[in-house]
């Protein structure tokens, strides 16, 4: 070894952010194996290389003993009194054992090991650089895909980017450049390997708070987010500054700060809502564009009772239900959209069947079903006591053929009703 060896450290430390002091001892530990392997020794032993020179040296690492049984791992006591007259019973004392030849064999040798170590501290530092963007964003280059990922190059690592985490319909060719949000980051026996995603909805948290400086400062903030990525999101923000609007913060001049999201995304549409205290406002508000008449809350179901305008009934749940569908999710209750004639058609049920108008909706709905049942029964005991034509039975099999009446308490309600009509009788 020489000072060429100690120039080639301080490249790899410089080039590869590698330190020296790192590969020394990788080296050192190979140079270990190295001498046991082609000198057949089995002693302790102990390599130590000099950074200022780039010499290397072996030592046999001998500990001090009254009677020697082994003499490659031992030494007697006289004869290290003679080295030093301070050793005593149990000292360790090293020998320099460095073959002549041993730095072109041990260079030989360790070469694989090093690489190996090099690759090992290359890795660690791949990974503990892009464990800080877990759960950020970032800009990569889409490479190539397979029938599992598209793989997308963000510099010094590709990350994997699965159908799952694809936005549907998007189409990604090679060399485009898109914006990717980190999900995982894992440190496998291969090397780091990254999982990034399209589709998740913290992506829309982080493009708005590259995109809205208030955000970023945290004097707008981002409560909630729904998403069907590739098609719709809603996100609900609210301001820490009661002189700053936040959907107008978020929307920007014209539009431009949305709008830079929405072409990121490939025009996914974007609803900015504002965020409130109140449930119903807030539900209201969730609902846009569609107007909202009415909110009644089913607090113990997590549920509410949305009443819109007519005209807007479709807009309010949107097309294949997405309106209502994010609107939900944005706000954490079930919700139940009707417009204004079924409510008021509900309001009349409640009247006819003695219910207050404050009564949750499920409730109308049973005490609907309860008089209906009360009714059935009185028809089939009416049908036996007062006709004794064939018409009212056919009526009666047709309803319990049809489900709409329970053939057992059929029987015995018509037991019921013949022995009322017996007694009358």
């Amino acid at each position: 070894m020489s000072k060429e060896m100690l120039n080639a450290l301080d490249a790899l430390e410089q080039e590869k952010g590698i330190s020296k002091e790192f590969v020394v001892e990788a080296l050192e530990i190979a140079l270990i194996s190295a001498y046991k392997k082609n000198y057949g020794q089995a002693q302790n032993v102990e390599v130590e290389f000099d950074l200022k020179k780039g010499n290397i040296h072996v030592y046999s690492v001998k500990e001090v003993a009254d009677v020697v049984y082994d003499s490659r791992l031992e030494v007697g006591i006289e004869e290290a009194l003679e080295l030093n007259k301070a050793y005593e019973l149990g000292d360790k004392i090293r020998f320099e054992v460095t073959p002549k030849d041993f730095g072109r064999i041990a260079a030989q040798t360790a070469k694989q090991v090093i690489m190996q170590r090099v690759r090992e501290a290359e890795r660690n530092i791949i990974y503990n650089e892009f464990i800080t963007y877990e759960n950020d964003i970032m800009q990569g280059i889409v490479e190539r895909q397979d029938h599992r990922y598209i793989y997308v190059n963000l510099g010094k690592i590709e990350a994997v980017l699965s159908k799952q985490e694809q936005i549907p319909n998007e189409v990604y060719k090679p060399h485009d450049r898109i914006k990717v949000y980190v999900t995982k980051v894992e440190n496998t026996s291969k090397g780091p390997q990254i999982f990034v995603s399209r589709s998740h909805p913290d992506l829309l948290k982080r493009l708005f708070e590259q995109e809205v400086p208030e955000i970023y400062d945290g004097v707008v903030e981002i409560v909630s987010i729904a998403r069907e990525a590739g098609d719709r999101a809603k996100v609900a923000v609210r301001s820490r500054d009661e002189h700053i609007d936040p959907v107008g913060t978020c929307v920007g001049p014209k539009g431009q700060r949305v709008q830079a999201i929405v072409n990121e995304l490939k025009g996914e549409n974007m609803d900015i809502v504002e965020w409130n205290s109140d449930p119903a406002t807030y539900i209201g508000n969730a609902l846009n564009p569609a107007q909202v008449v009415n909110v009644t809350f089913n607090e113990a179901a997590g549920s509410c009772l949305v009443v819109v305008p007519d005209y807007q009934l479709s807009l309010a749940i949107g097309k294949r239900g997405q309106n209502a569908r994010l609107a939900a999710k944005l706000t954490g209750y079930k919700i139940d959209i009707k417009s204004e004639t079924d409510m008021n058609a509900i309001n009349m049920a409640k009247e006819e069947v003695g219910l207050e108008k404050d009564v949750e909706y499920s409730k109308v709905i049973e005490a609907i079903e309860s008089q209906e049942q009360e009714m059935d029964e009185e028809k089939i005991i009416e049908s036996v006591e007062d006709l004794d034509t064939q018409f009212d039975e056919i009526l009666i099999d047709a309803d319990v053929e049809e489900g709409n009446l329970d053939p057992e308490a059929t029987e015995e309600l018509i037991e019921l009703a013949e022995e009322r009509d017996n007694k009358e009788d």
